[in-house]
Formats: structure tokens, C-alpha cells, sequence
């Protein structure tokens, strides 16, 4: 999947909002015709979005979860290196779930904006009913079938029992988890293809998804859209400006040199969206302030195939702004339950543009937490802006923890 796909899907919603706005001011008369096409359409294509979600994660989940674990038994260096990525995961997910709200404390919704989409999603969002009590939320946590979990998107326990069943998996005799393995990563390739085939038709359903925003909402849609971008994109800087402490603090590193160094991979991380395409850039410049090979060779590798250092800040931020921009109360008990989910759906994260695991990744994290997911329809359309945070975070924090683990081995 390239990013083609973004930048069409990106252009379908900067048109379907226009063309919402101008049938709302000018032949507001055709707008009922109008939504009478769009909204089916839109439904169908988000309808199509979220069935991808559970299969997508449980495939990638225990992929993820087998790596991190073979990875753990490969020496020292690897346990220390996936020591400081679960650190940094967990921290920038307990980082997003103080500093997000105190952002949109600091920096309100636009007015009306969140009437708006409640009234666009408002079927998707009345099936949520209360939260339930914290007695009731720890208990449904084990499934008593975990089938009849995922029928009724009790995304918690599922999540908990695939950990659990993937940490099994790798007590039991070599050909039997490599069995294992390929059919989850087998489920995990085949979604990967149908939500590919999904973002090719995504152009037709962000249309139809942002026209009828934009018809019932007005300029209202296109200022929550920015709000939400910028605050997502604020909650990943944090992660990206912590890189550098670290690796002054951790690395024994000076500023300057840390700064200089990461300049070129942080400009290809920018010009691809991509940490695998910004490898070899990031190898140079751990040659560049003076890593041993041996250490930076060995833990970029496993940071770009497991490390996703803004992805747990960002995902997050992403599921608390929907619950705020719906006015939907998320008690402490989901809270955390959010925070846990998101550090840990990061090791089931695809190394591809965020527009293509977008929903898979904070889809968990929303429906853990009581949130709809409908929203996402219409966010993955602008994912394409905070992808560029998300990436240049990634880069940087893989080159600060291996600068981290190289001095400890040093």
C-alpha cells in the first residue's frame, strides 16, 4: 500500500466538506436528495472500516507479542532494549492521558462541533449505554466466552485473552508455535489486503462521510478537524522533544551533536512516513555521534520492527479527543483500561503509513474505553498530518533508545 490512497482520501474530504458547505448555503432544498445517496454510502463504507478491527488485531497481537518474546531470548542487549521500549511506551501513554485533556482544557472544541458530529454519528453513539460499575468492568475483563465478547466488540477481553494464549503459545515445541505464528500472521497479512482494498474505495466513503457533516454542520466540521490535528500532533511532540533528554541523559550525548546527527533521517522520515524507509538514515547517524555497530545494528533493527515510541501517546490522544468531541464521560476504570491497551497494541503495530493501521490501532483502545468508533471514519482522512509527527517521533525516540542501550553496553 502506498500513500496514494491518503492523499486521494485526504482529497475526497477537503471536496465532500466543500460541497456540503455550498448546498447547505446555496441550494439548501437539495440537500435532503443529497443525503439521501451520501449518508448510505458513507454508512457502508464505515460499516465495511470497523469489521476489519477485531480479526486485524488479534492477528497482529499475537504476531506481535511471539516477536517480542523470541526477541527477549535472544541476549542481554535485546531484554535491555525492550526494557526501555515497553518504558517509553508506557510513558507516552501515561503522558497522553494527563496531557490531552489538560490540552483540550487549554484549547476548547470549536463551539458546536461536537453537537455536530453527534448528531452525524448519533446512531452509532446512542448504542452506547452507561458505563458499566467498576465491580462489573473488572469482572467482564476474563470472558466467560471469549466469541461472545467480540460479537458484542468487548474488545478488553479479548485483547487479554489473546495475550494470554500468545505467551502460551511460546511454551510449546518449535513446530507447533511456528504453526501458530504463520496462521496469525497469515489473518494478519489477508485483513491487511482487505483493508487495503477498503482505503482504495475510502475516496467514495470519506465523500459521502464529510458531505453530510459538512451539510449539517457547517464551518463547524472543518475547525474541529483542525483542532483535532493540531492537538494529536501536539500530544506526539512531547514524545519527540523527550527523545533528546534522553539520549543526553541516557545516551551520553551532547545536545548539539545528538541534534545534528538525527537532522537526515528526521528529513526522510518526513519525505516517506515511513521508519523502515528511514533505517539506514538512522544508522548513519548513530556512526555519526560514535555507537558501537554491534549495538546499532542490532537494536534499530528490532526498534523498527517493534518499537512504535509515539504510537501509544498519539492513539490514545486520538480515543480520549472522540470521547470529549461526543461529550461522553470516561470514568478513571476505563481511563486505564485505555492506557493499558494502547501501551500494549503498539507491539501489534505495521510498520506502514498510519493511514492504513489507524483503526486498527485505536479502534481497540476507543471500544475499551466506551467510545465509538464511527469518528474514525472521518479522522483516518487527515491521519496523513499527524503520520508525519508520529513518524519523526519514532525516528528520533529508535536513535535516542539505541544511543540509551549502547551506553550501558559501553
Amino acid at each position: 500500500m502506498t500513500r496514494v490512497p491518503a492523499l486521494w482520501i485526504f482529497v475526497a474530504l477537503v471536496a465532500g466538506l466543500g460541497l456540503g458547505l455550498g448546498l447547505a448555503l446555496v441550494r439548501p432544498s437539495a440537500l435532503p436528495a443529497v443525503l439521501a445517496v451520501a449518508q448510505p454510502v458513507g454508512d457502508l463504507w464505515l460499516r465495511a472500516l470497523r469489521a476489519t478491527i477485531l480479526p486485524l488485531v488479534v492477528g497482529l497481537l499475537f504476531s506481535g507479542i511471539v516477536q517480542m518474546m523470541a526477541a527477549a531470548r535472544a541476549g542481554a542487549m535485546a531484554r535491555r532494549a525492550l526494557g526501555w521500549f515497553m518504558a517509553v511506551l508506557v510513558g507516552g501513554s501515561a503522558m497522553a492521558g494527563l496531557v490531552t485533556p489538560a490540552l483540550l482544557a487549554l484549547f476548547p472544541i470549536p463551539q458546536g462541533a461536537g453537537a455536530a458530529l453527534l448528531m452525524h454519528v448519533g446512531a452509532g453513539a446512542a448504542g452506547h449505554g452507561p458505563m458499566p460499575g467498576l465491580a462489573d468492568f473488572v469482572a467482564s475483563m476474563v470472558p466467560v466466552n471469549v466469541l461472545a465478547s467480540a460479537v458484542d466488540d468487548a474488545i478488553l477481553p479479548v485483547i487479554l485473552f489473546t495475550a494470554v494464549f500468545a505467551v502460551a503459545a511460546t511454551r510449546l515445541g518449535a513446530a507447533q508455535r511456528r504453526s501458530l505464528t504463520l496462521f496469525f500472521e497469515a489473518v494478519a497479512g489477508a485483513m491487511l489486503v482487505v483493508i487495503g482494498w477498503i482505503l482504495w474505495c475510502g475516496p467514495v466513503g470519506v465523500f459521502a462521510l464529510s458531505l453530510a457533516l459538512a451539510a449539517r454542520s457547517g464551518t463547524a466540521a472543518i475547525g474541529a478537524l483542525a483542532h483535532y490535528v493540531m492537538i494529536v500532533a501536539l500530544t506526539g511532540s512531547v514524545v519527540l522533544l523527550a527523545a533528546y533528554p534522553l539520549a543526553v541523559l541516557g545516551g551520553r550525548l551532547r545536545p548539539g551533536a545528538f541534534a545534528r546527527a538525527i537532522l537526515p533521517a528526521q528529513a526522510l522520515a518526513l519525505s516517506t512516513q515511513s521508519s523502515l524507509a528511514s533505517l539506514p538514515a538512522m544508522l548513519t547517524a548513530c556512526r555519526t555521534l560514535g555507537l558501537r555497530d554491534a549495538s546499532s545494528e542490532f537494536v534499530l533493527p528490532l526498534a523498527v520492527a517493534l518499537f512504535r515510541a509515539t504510537g501509544p501517546a498519539m492513539n490514545f490522544a486520538v480515543a480520549i479527543y472522540v470521547a470529549h468531541w461526543l461529550g461522553i464521560p470516561v470514568d478513571g476504570g476505563h481511563m486505564l483500561a485505555g492506557f493499558a491497551v494502547a501501551s500494549v497494541m503498539s507491539f501489534g503495530a505495521v510498520s506502514l503509513p498510519g493511514t492504513i493501521s489507524f483503526v486498527s490501532s485505536i479502534g481497540p483502545i476507543a471500544l475499551t474505553m466506551g467510545v465509538p468508533v464511527e469518528p474514525l471514519a472521518l479522522l483516518v482522512a487527515v491521519e496523513m498530518l499527524p503520520d508525519l509527527m508520529r513518524t519523526l517521533g519514532n525516528v528520533t525516540m529508535d536513535v535516542a533508545v539505541t544511543a540509551v542501550v549502547a551506553a550501558r553496553e559501553d
